[in-house]
């Protein structure tokens, strides 16, 4: 939890949100995935001031179990004072024990952004999915809840002004709108008009433009005049010096030589499982992990 100090900004995880999403493409299945294709809405977890703090706190938890799909589970919560926004015990369960940061007795809005992220560490525990390092594993957590349709509470909560900053979790402001934006392009919803924040807003920007940069690198179709041509040269030189065949960026080709026999390798852009193709122009692929129908040109 980041109050009042500066908050890091920019696409400094990117690498391990992108192994995130695939992670949770392989645990879930696609049609694992696809259950979670209505966010939370904020109605649901709405929270006033004139709400009862621990009633009230029980039925957004409520809300977020339902909305990640978690059987049988019961979250009590308890607030005390303590250095991050909040932790979860993960035990056997049915009841699991969060503990909210004593700050949240007052910034009530925010209770549905830290409760969304301890939550997920209840689902990640039970499909027995995490990353190695409290680092990686933290950014699977923010990436899971995001992806899964809880997490623009979490870039909701960031706020930034001359005097004052706020945020979540562990994901910069901009990586929360990458994987939101992730998200919007499988399931077609756009959390734009649940925003209260008005920096949220910008960072879902930036994150989608990066998002849409993903779905325009060659060998697909989509890509630019400028990468188009630097795949050509890259292809060219892979086919006349098969040995000296780099990586580009991010694709990466095999083989080649007088037999033929060229194969590219690149990026799912929806989950970022690599693909690899024979190099022979244009081609329709699909995913092998998300079922994503790619048209490309090799």
């Amino acid at each position: 939890m980041v109050n009042g100090s500066e908050v890091v900004h920019g696409f400094p995880h990117l690498d391990t949100v992108r192994e995130a999403i695939t992670a949770l493409y392989r645990r879930l299945s696609p049609d694992g995935v696809l259950a979670y294709g209505t966010s939370v809405l904020p109605a649901d977890v709405a929270f006033a001031d004139h709400d009862d703090l621990h009633l009230g706190a029980q039925r957004v938890a409520r809300a977020l179990v339902q909305q990640l799909r978690l059987p049988d589970a019961r979250m009590i919560v308890s607030f005390r004072e303590m250095e991050h926004a909040a932790s979860v015990e993960l035990a056997a369960g049915p009841e699991y024990f969060i503990e909210l940061n004593d700050r949240f007795r007052k910034h009530r809005r925010d209770i549905g952004a830290a409760l969304a992220h301890e939550i997920m560490h209840v689902l990640l525990h039970r499909l027995d999915l995490s990353f190695a390092g409290t680092r990686d594993n933290e950014i699977l957590t923010d990436t899971a809840t995001t992806y899964l349709g809880a997490g623009w509470l979490l870039l909701d909560a960031f706020r930034e002004d001359r005097l004052s900053s706020q945020k979540l979790g562990y994901l910069t402001p901009e990586e929360f709108g990458y994987v939101l934006a992730k998200r919007s392009e499988v399931f077609g919803e756009d959390p734009s008009p649940w925003f209260t924040s008005p920096q949220a807003y910008t960072a879902f920007a930036k994150g989608r433009a990066q998002a849409q940069h993903d779905r325009r690198q060659p060998p697909l179709t989509a890509a630019g005049w400028a990468g188009r041509r630097r795949y050509a040269k890259e292809r060219r030189h892979a086919l006349e010096h098969p040995h000296a065949a780099g990586k580009g960026s991010p694709y990466a080709f095999e083989g080649g030589g007088p037999d033929g026999g060229l194969k590219v390798s690149f990026p799912c852009p929806t989950c970022r499982q690599r693909i690899r193709l024979p190099v022979r122009g244009r081609v329709r692929a699909r995913c092998g992990l998300c079922r994503t129908v790619l048209e490309c040109d090799t």
